[in-house]
């Protein structure tokens, strides 16, 4: 978004905007709240206060699973089959990031080519970044965003499967596992951890050679599942087979869904997690606003390599470092003598 017209948004006019439908202000406002420029997210934040009270109204839902698991194919398909069931679909497609470029793939649209030009969807791909788990720091906001627009079903899709998915749990309502036709020794395939995350396992592509496999995939699963303790006491994870590429079984994975949303919807659950959740994402934006902070602090900054070189070098221990960091960003001392930290400066000596 171009610095000058940034500068001349309302708030208050692209709220308006966002609640009456406008499909691009919603595109503009999420590129608002990714931005990082200060005068960005003080916006950013006014129109999300105005935009608040028309949010909460969707079944916000996380989908995760391997490379190569067939998710774009499968949310395509969903999205189509849920739109037909007369709701509005979000997609929020969280892409990889070059580590070195800091680019993104962004093909989300061409892989859902069918969904993304229906007028009842909306499809968003947006660079994971540095955030963990792979899920934009800003998706949240976006999610309140498209909540506000109109959409009914809101959908994370993930980077894939990896120790850091709790991420995408703690923002959504309801997990959603996409999983291979595989044989029984690929079930460790897949972390346990992930597994005890999913409200609902799906093992796609089950059509053609490989619908026996999906079958003996479910069965494994199923057993596996007997042995852990489902999150909710309202609800016992299933597994399910579908096929995205024919649509056999999307009807039913949209079916435990709705049953899912009507189960703990019903009895307060998903209003008591998203509790939970808004009060981490306050604490995660602490400290994410914090590190922020502290590392463009000019005398942080001025600091910092030497620091940083001292610990490398082994003149100095991290804990020490880190503690003259934020005495720095504290303004409890002055910037020390990098270059002479020895051993007897720890000692006091």
């Amino acid at each position: 978004m171009p610095a000058a017209r940034a500068r001349a948004v309302d708030p208050e006019v692209l709220a308006d905007r966002i609640t009456g439908g406008d499909r691009r202000a919603l595109a503009r406002a999420i590129t608002l709240v990714e931005s990082t420029r200060e005068d960005h997210r003080r916006v950013a934040e006014i129109l999300l206060e105005r935009i608040l009270p028309a949010t909460g109204n969707s079944i916000r839902l996380g989908i995760t699973g391997v490379p190569g698991v067939g998710k774009s194919t499968f949310i395509e398909r969903f999205g189509l089959h849920v739109i037909g069931e007369g709701s509005r679909v979000a997609v929020l497609a969280v892409d990889p990031s070059s580590k070195r470029s800091g680019g993104s793939i962004l093909g989300d649209k061409t892989r859902m080519e069918d969904l993304s030009r229906h007028p009842d969807a909306f499809i968003r791909p947006s660079p994971a970044g540095t955030t963990l788990g792979g899920v934009a720091r800003r998706t949240r906001e976006s999610m309140l965003l498209c909540e506000a627009g109109g959409f009914d079903v809101i959908v994370v899709e993930t980077v894939g499967v990896g120790q850091s998915e709790t991420a995408v749990a703690d923002m959504v309502d309801m997990f959603l596992l996409l999983l291979l036709p595989a044989g029984g020794d690929e079930l460790q395939g897949i972390k346990r951890g992930i597994v005890e995350l999913a409200d609902l396992l799906v093992v796609n592509k089950a059509d053609g050679d490989l619908k026996d496999a999906a079958r003996h995939t479910a069965a494994d699963y199923r057993h596996a599942l007997q042995m852990l303790r489902g999150a909710s006491p309202h609800w016992s994870p299933k597994v399910q087979l579908c096929s995205a590429l024919t649509g056999k079984g999307v009807p039913e994975v949209w079916r435990s869904v709705s049953d899912f949303r009507h189960a703990l919807g019903g009895a307060g659950e998903i209003a008591t997690r998203r509790a939970a959740q808004a009060r981490a994402w306050m604490w995660s934006e602490v400290g994410e606003t914090l590190m922020t902070s502290l590392r463009t602090h000019p005398r942080v900054r001025a600091a910092i390599g030497d620091l940083e070189r001292a610990v490398s070098e082994g003149r100095l221990p991290a804990a020490v470092a880190a503690r003259q960091l934020l005495d720095l960003f504290l303004d409890r001392s002055q910037i020390p003598d990098h270059a002479g930290v020895a051993a007897s400066d720890v000692r006091g000596g």
